[in-house]
């Protein structure tokens, strides 16, 4: 975002329909709620979210789940995805890099898993503050047991930037022992970010491993997902998206 000589933040002014109107226009079939964590512009979100729900859109918030009960419970008629940043399973981590604890962003993961809402976890792999295997297949654990083995972990690499420039990105060997932790844990889907690699990047049937999408990057290369299940052997796969058939669950 650029700024002026003064360091205010320059942009344009939207109304919450302006944004509904703008999504609908361009085809979209979702609203994220994403960069600035939705629960900075919770009123402004909601206001926009019911005007989306309302034309048929769905909501994703992509969120630190550091938030109240109270406040998921304000999204909850509006609130069809999320994906929440579960940045480590240690409550040192969270006081000394965030300000933060774990509980209350465990408790968030659980309440919307509870409520109903299509739940992804992300977790940035930082070499030497939240990659120690021991953490990571607590936090696998954790996933497959409290949230569900159908839950999909993103695992994404950290690169140098901003306050934090005192260590390296992570090395592609410690995202791929990330990926085989998760898939021991018993998690179906187990997915590498923010690098290029044959390893994490495609959707595999849970029940008689089928690809289901492959992907190369940003880019869908195949989507044989039909109807919201496996095409070989029919089994459901969880998420909410556009099949290759063009259907939308």
């Amino acid at each position: 975002m650029p700024h002026d000589r003064d360091g205010l933040i320059l942009g344009t002014a939207f109304a919450s329909g302006d944004i509904v109107d703008d999504a609908i226009a361009k085809g979209c079939s979702s609203i994220a709620y994403t960069y600035t964590e939705p629960t900075v512009f919770f009123e402004f979100a909601m206001d926009t979210a019911k005007l989306a729900k309302t034309a048929g859109l769905k909501n994703v918030f992509v969120t630190n789940g550091y938030m109240t009960a109270e406040a998921l419970d304000m999204a909850a008629s509006c609130l069809d995805g999320a994906n929440v940043d579960l940045k480590a399973f240690s409550d040192d981590f969270y006081k000394n890099y965030c300000g933060a604890s774990l509980d209350p962003v465990k408790a968030t993961l659980k309440r919307l898993k509870a409520m109903g809402v299509v739940l992804e976890v992300t977790t940035l792999i930082i070499p030497g503050l939240n990659d120690n295997p021991r953490e990571l297949s607590e936090l696998a654990q954790f996933i497959a047991g409290d949230l569900g083995s159908e839950t999909p972990w993103h695992i994404s690499r950290f690169h140098p930037a901003y306050r934090l420039t005192d260590r390296s990105s992570t090395p592609v060997s410690t995202l791929s022992l990330a990926h085989d932790i998760g898939k021991k844990a018993g998690l179906q889907h187990v997915y590498i970010g923010n690098v290029f690699t044959e390893k994490g990047e495609n959707t595999w049937c849970a029940n008689c491993n089928a690809l289901l999408i492959e992907r190369w990057g940003y880019t869908v290369k195949l989507n044989q997902i039909i109807e919201g299940r496996c095409p070989i052997c029919e089994a459901p796969v969880y998420g909410v998206g556009v099949s290759g058939d063009g259907w939308e669950g």
